[in-house]
């Protein structure tokens, strides 16, 4: 039994694909036909500076896993969609900004909305809006009778 400790020198380390399927246990091969298949992330970089990482890893060991639980590719790709899902579907979602406002109901159907910080007008003024939207706002059944 081969036993590999992971995250030894801080969290930037890079593996080439030779050194990837050793601690995966599999081949070359094998690497590059996962990341094909979409099981594995593409590997960082380009060109000969094409690498992997420790997630990299992680994804192949996971892959693994499952296989020797039974579970065909097709549906390790399933699964592994799934919790990608799950996980995005649990990521906190940030709350809405907040604000204060006053509603007034001028009219049935009507209202005035402030912000806060928004005085509201004197009531004489208010009164000669309430005035105002009743002879000019009508409902859309009064208007078309």
């Amino acid at each position: 039994m081969t036993a590999y400790i992971l995250g030894v020198g801080g969290d930037d380390r890079r593996y080439g694909v030779e050194e990837l399927a050793s601690l995966g246990g599999v081949s070359r091969r094998t690497v590059r036909y996962y990341v094909h298949e979409g099981l594995l992330p593409e590997p960082l970089g380009v060109g000969r500076g094409r690498h992997y990482d420790d997630p990299h890893l992680q994804a192949l060991l996971r892959v693994k896993q499952l296989q020797e639980r039974g579970l065909t590719l097709e549906r390790i790709r399933e699964v592994l969609s799934h919790s990608k899902s799950a996980r995005a579907a649990t990521e906190p979602v940030p709350a809405p900004a907040r604000s204060s406002w006053t509603r007034v109901e001028l009219v049935p159907g009507v209202e005035l909305h402030l912000a806060a910080g928004v005085r509201l007008p004197a009531p004489g003024r208010l009164r000669e809006l309430v005035e105002w939207c009743r002879r000019h706002v009508r409902r859309s059944e009064e208007s078309d009778g």
